[in-house]
């Protein structure tokens, strides 16, 4: 508690340990939040959360209710998993699929990931996974950093495509990408510019948080 408090003043780092996926890994109080950090940008919770709640909202926490299935891919430290169960208050099944055993175990120990009764978690690579996948989802959450970068493989047809394939009709993938240089918009545009518009409605939330873009697509029926 007084580690909390004092975090308003200054932050409090808890545990520190280095991981082969995500190099360095922080939990640290700030302004009274618990939060996961990589070296160099948010990893769970504070502004990551805060953005993909953004998302959610669009998308509309009535029609997540009525959803069966969601996918995320990039657990972290569960907080867009914590959002779905704590505030939009969704009891349908979760099946969380991040690479990195040595974050998931910081988020099992620090945040309770794995005191969530409706919470699968897969320890595997997030392109393995939906190649391999077999399963249909309501909701495709895409969260997949390495630090400040973003693997390549996000943005090729062969991934989107086998991503949206796994959707169920009207479902959405909500997808969150980080903007440093140029280069960075110019990716989401063409991005963008590939998905069929007459397979799907696409929409994205610019500048959130000043370096995030969310990409919101949904399958029509």
């Amino acid at each position: 508690m007084l580690k909390k408090l004092f975090s308003y003043v200054f932050p409090i780092t808890i545990f520190k340990t280095k991981s082969n996926i995500s190099k360095s890994i922080e939990v640290t109080w700030v302004n009274g939040e618990l939060l996961i950090d990589s070296e160099n940008t948010n990893y769970s919770y504070g502004s990551l959360q805060r953005i993909l709640r953004i998302g959610l909202k669009q998308i509309g926490f009535s029609s997540i209710q009525s959803m069966n299935n969601i996918l995320v891919l990039g657990v972290a430290g569960g907080s867009v998993i914590k959002t779905l169960v704590n505030e939009v208050g969704y009891k349908g099944k979760i099946k969380g699929v991040d690479i990195d055993p040595e974050i998931i175990e910081v988020a099992n120990t620090y945040f309770q990931l794995n005191s969530i009764p409706n919470v699968e978690i897969v320890i595997q690579d997030a392109f393995e996974y939906v190649l391999r996948c077999k399963d249909h989802y309501d909701l495709v959450i895409i969260d997949v950093f390495q630090d400040k970068e973003m693997p390549n493989f996000l943005f090729e047809h062969f991934f989107i495509n086998h991503t949206l394939s796994l959707l169920n009709s009207n479902g959405f993938v909500l997808f969150n990408t980080m903007l440093l240089k140029e280069a960075d918009n110019k990716r989401n545009k063409n991005f963008i510019q590939q998905l069929d518009a007459k397979l799907y409605k696409i929409n994205a939330i610019p500048r959130i948080e000043s370096h995030n873009e969310l990409i919101l697509i949904q399958k029509k029926p």
